[in-house]
């Protein structure tokens, strides 16, 4: 007697749906463990598609040279707090040493708090606090191009006669002119009157849904200079030729490494890195994260695996008739195993498929209620977490499967 894996299943379905509430209850930890691994997988690769998005709006050819690591906007870290600053010159040493170099522009970064005083900008009726104030050096348009929504980028004329003109982020936009047309008019910060020159597209990508750059103001770079002239917080940008990247970078840390004397051996005393570095530190810490994840999940997919066993121990124990009348007309050892082990897999595998569902409609809901936060479902994470849950019905329903098909006939039809 042949039975057909069709067969099998739609004995496996049948079994599984008399028992739905017991099955249901079984495959819970399973339905968990899917549901956070999937879950978290589909915010990680949101996360992450934001990020590369965002470093690739900063320019993919660009390399940073800063004093220390982490924002510039930050305090730096403790160990690195005592490098000695970036200087402006060094940005036309790098344009003049470096051949794989394009252009060098320099970007200022004005703290929130300067001398005890918070930085806003405000108009009458309307005021924000929640902005990054830089300077930016005329060229910085053309090493890390972005779009604008109305008006220009500010000229070279401006920034030599420390013009007060600004370039705003949409956000900053939104915030002091709700009603829009920002371009030529004035607001005050800290002090002094800057006219809005343009207004930047909303930017693309960030971290956490959010993009910095939507609240910034660009001001001339020696305009930031003459306002605050106790701020040393100087990043150099230089934009590598097409292609050539890898040279440029290995050419900047050289030349920064003469300027600031740096023996040889010894580690740079300044911070240099390319956007594929930072994606590289941020995948860093993202598969940390999905590595708590796993383990977390783990435990709840061998919880509902020990449940399937013993529920399949539980149903073979329940069915030994059926299985001691099927010996009896012919099922093969192969076909109780096959039976039992389909069971388990189909037991599994509807766990797998409801883990699957749940975290579908999480990350709809978190994308919903929270916009800003970019969450993709990747397919690979959905068929993993189905492969996951079938192999565990395998895995887990060899026993039962096994000790089922080792019964005597004989002995199951004369078990009451």
């Amino acid at each position: 007697m042949n039975i057909s894996a069709a067969e099998n299943m739609r004995v496996a379905v049948g079994a599984v749906w008399i028992h739905r509430f017991r099955s249901l209850l079984t495959i819970l930890g399973i339905v968990i463990g899917i549901t956070t691994v999937v879950t978290v997988a589909s915010l990680l690769t949101g996360l992450r598609q934001g990020v590369v998005t965002f470093f690739q709006e900063l320019g993919p050819d660009n390399i940073f040279v800063f004093k220390s690591s982490g924002d510039p906007n930050m305090d730096p870290p403790l160990k690195e707090r005592k490098r000695r600053a970036m200087k402006p010159e060094y940005a036309d040493y790098i344009k003049r040493w470096c051949s794989s170099v394009e252009d060098a522009g320099l970007v200022l970064y004005i703290p929130p708090v300067v001398d005890g005083n918070p930085i806003t900008a405000r108009v009458p009726g309307y005021e924000s606090d929640t902005i990054n104030v830089s300077g930016l050096s005329p060229n910085m348009i053309e090493i890390s191009p972005r779009d604008l929504a109305s008006g220009r980028f500010f000229t070279p004329e401006e920034d030599q006669r420390d013009a007060h003109v600004a370039v705003i982020g949409s956000s900053v936009a939104e915030a002091l002119f709700p009603n829009g047309h920002a371009v030529d008019r004035t607001f005050m910060m800290d002090g002094a009157e800057y006219t809005v020159a343009g207004v930047y597209a909303k930017a693309k990508g960030g971290f956490f849904g959010e993009n910095g750059m939507d609240s910034e103001i660009d001001i001339p770079l020696r305009t930031a200079q003459s306002r605050y002239p106790q701020v040393d917080r100087f990043m150099i940008i230089a934009k590598a030729r097409p292609g050539m990247r890898e040279g440029a970078y290995q050419e900047v840390e050289g030349v920064m490494r003469r300027i600031r004397r740096v023996p040889t051996g010894a580690e740079d005393d300044f911070a240099i890195s390319t956007p594929d570095q930072i994606i590289q530190q941020f995948d860093n810490i993202t598969s940390l994260i999905g590595l708590v994840a796993i383990a977390i999940s783990a435990l709840g997919l061998l919880v509902g695996g020990i449940g399937v066993m013993n529920i399949m121990l539980v149903s073979v124990t329940e069915r030994t008739r059926e299985i001691g009348v099927r010996k009896a007309v012919g099922a093969r050892r192969r076909d109780i195993i096959g039976q039992f082990l389909v069971e388990a897999m189909t037991l599994t595998g509807a766990g797998g498929l409801l883990g699957i569902a749940i975290s579908i409609l999480i990350t709809m809901l978190v994308g919903a209620l929270v916009p800003s936060l970019p969450s993709v479902v990747p397919a690979w994470a959905l068929i993993t977490g189905f492969t996951v849950s079938v192999a565990i019905g395998v895995f887990f329903g060899v026993w039962p499967a096994v000790k089922a098909a080792q019964l005597d006939p004989v002995e199951a039809l004369r078990y009451e």
